[in-house]
């Protein structure tokens, strides 16, 4: 009985394999759908981190954004992580993970002077958790 709900739960979450290949990525481009939800939009480059098992991403500009107004208008669009491509889900990241992921953040990209930027308030309110659309196409 513990097994249908493994295979549930792997529809909507990373392998632990792609999880491990993504964490040190650092070639993440993202491409929400444009308005017709099948077109991916022209890809952008961002950092990305692996937390408390889940992939996060983060508009550095916060809510003005554009690729993360339209990832949370459309919820959907195209990754590539680790050189590959995925075709993704977006949602708002959970209130009580995002300390967690701050310190992703600072760990993954210690030394660069924009990761203050990056854990301010403005981006960090806009945080996305990136998941795997698994379609039967």
């Amino acid at each position: 009985m513990n097994q249908p709900e493994k295979e549930n739960n792997s529809m909507s979450t990373w392998t632990e394999s792609e999880l491990q290949s993504f964490a040190p990525a650092d070639d993440f481009h993202v491409s929400p759908y444009r308005e017709d939800g099948t077109t991916p939009g022209t890809p952008t480059f961002i950092w990305s981190v692996v937390a408390d098992g889940n992939l996060y991403i983060r508009p550095y500009n916060g809510p003005g954004s554009r690729w993360y107004r339209a990832a949370i208008a459309q919820k959907a669009g195209r990754i590539r992580l680790a050189g590959a491509e995925h075709e993704v889900a977006f949602a708002p990241a959970d209130a009580g993970v995002l300390d967690v992921v701050d310190e992703a953040y600072r760990d993954k990209y210690s030394g660069s002077p924009y990761v203050a930027a990056v854990v301010a308030d403005g981006p960090r309110s806009t945080t996305v958790r990136v998941t795997p659309r698994r379609t039967g196409r």
